[in-house]
């Protein structure tokens, strides 16, 4: 029995100590890139809570009373308005190539399909790209930068952050006088968002708050490098 038992803690600690070498580099990285983690999961907590309460239910009945057909046009229209921002930054990524394709999307889109409520571009063989000053800060050689979790706008980084306010400049609603106008137009854009998000939902699993970190890190990834990223194992 006490050579079993040994054995048998022998194989545990064997066990414990494997894992603790799986771990440690997952935590190391972890740390590295959450260090606030605490800040970050505090207002994480206030954003989930305000979305569980007011945003998703909002978002669920957008879409349990519209048109599919309306609701594919309402947020091809918002695509179509966030072409301006893809060439912008497709032109200070030196990407002439995707530039030229956004511009067209943005002319056949506003034109023939409506102000963008009908996609003609992707039936043209125009594939749409998806760009931000945060990924040509990146482009550029600038560092994420420690997650940050925003108030109210969710997921980020440092360097994703200082690409908001360029990014904002190439939206429509700094140039809106109206402001009931403005208002209704945003609102309407954050809600069409959210419930393009409902069934994204499906796939969280574990701890959400790192289901949805990784996910967000994983994906700026991949967006910064052009889909050109290493498989870590």
């Amino acid at each position: 029995m006490r050579l079993i038992g040994e054995s048998w803690i022998g194989r545990l600690g064997r066990l414990c100590a494997c894992a603790s070498l799986v771990l440690l580099p997952i935590m190391a990285q972890a740390a590295e890139e959450d260090p606030w983690e605490g800040f970050n999961r505090a207002v994480f907590r206030f954003n989930d809570t305000l979305d569980i309460y007011a945003l998703k239910p909002v978002a669920q009945g957008y879409q349990a009373i519209t048109p599919q057909f309306l609701e594919d046009g309402v947020h091809n229209v918002f695509g179509n308005i966030g072409e301006v921002g893809n060439l912008a930054n497709n032109l200070l990524q030196l990407k002439f190539h995707d530039a030229g394709v956004d511009s067209g999307r943005l002319i056949f889109n506003t034109t023939f399909g409506l102000l963008g409520f009908f996609d003609v571009a992707t039936q043209m063989g125009l594939r749409r790209t998806d760009e931000d000053f945060g990924q040509t800060l990146g482009a550029w050689g600038l560092q994420s930068g420690p997650y940050l979790v925003l108030p109210l706008l969710g997921p980020s980084t440092v360097r994703d952050t200082a690409g908001l306010l360029p990014d904002s400049q190439l939206a429509p609603y700094p140039y809106i006088d109206h402001v009931p106008t403005r208002n209704l137009t945003r609102a309407v854009d954050v809600v069409d968002t959210r419930a393009n998000l409902l069934s994204a939902e499906k796939l969280i699993s574990g701890d959400k708050y790192i289901f949805i970190r990784n996910a967000y890190l994983q994906n700026r990834e991949f967006k910064v490098q052009d889909g050109q990223v290493e498989d870590d194992f």
